[in-house]
């Protein structure tokens, strides 16, 4: 099996060509396993909250997934690994691509059946602090009817749709592809992350 810092690599590779690139599994499937636990049991415990779209604003013809955002300084036992793996490729591709990347934020999101994110861009409007876009999947048993794919919209104009199963990895530079995600006929679980530059004023 390639060595996850061959896979960064290649990940880094990638980026600097095309601006984005699918990775294989991030994690174990034992450790995938257990966010997908932590995430529907939050989910079910109705500690997720509706997701917001860039005027704050709750809107779910354009946004209909729940979400709930890691706290980084106390970080649970399931999310440990994700982040450390995070932080790796961030190391990564700051060696490679000199992005300045200075932290990541992370939430689960989980989609109920029919829910969709309209086309948009990671990048909020007038910051520029979002640099790298990740998603990671947590969905066992994932089929093409399923539905539910992250489509991505290329720079000439063709798109690409990731199947959001189990341990798949989608980057991609969050200023330069508006994607959106399909409606599913099941619930779709997903962890959202984005490494950041240091906004300008912000504490070290």
């Amino acid at each position: 099996m390639t060595s996850l810092a061959d896979r960064f690599q290649t990940a880094a590779d990638a980026l600097a060509g095309d601006g984005w690139c699918v990775l294989g599994p991030l994690l174990p499937a034992e450790a995938t396993a257990a966010l997908a636990a932590e995430c529907m049991g939050m989910h079910t415990a109705h500690r997720m909250t509706p997701a917001r779209v860039g005027t704050g604003q709750a809107a779910p013809a354009l946004r209909g997934d729940h979400t709930r955002w890691f706290e980084m300084n106390a970080l649970s036992e399931a999310q440990q690994p994700f982040v450390e793996a995070i932080e790796t490729l961030r190391h990564a591709l700051n060696r490679s691509l000199m992005l300045g990347l200075a932290e990541s934020e992370a939430h689960y999101a989980v989609y109920p059946p029919g829910a969709r994110y309209a086309r948009h861009l990671d990048q909020l409007r007038g910051r520029d602090a979002r640099v790298v876009s990740a998603v990671y999947y947590l969905n066992d048993d994932w089929y093409p009817e399923d539905g539910g794919a992250l489509r991505l919209y290329l720079d000439d104009g063709r798109t690409h749709d990731v199947l959001p199963r189990a341990g798949t990895l989608a980057l991609f530079l969050s200023d330069r592809f508006e994607h959106e995600v399909l409606p599913a006929t099941r619930e779709r679980m997903s962890i959202a992350c984005w490494m950041r530059r240091r906004e300008p004023g912000a504490l070290p």
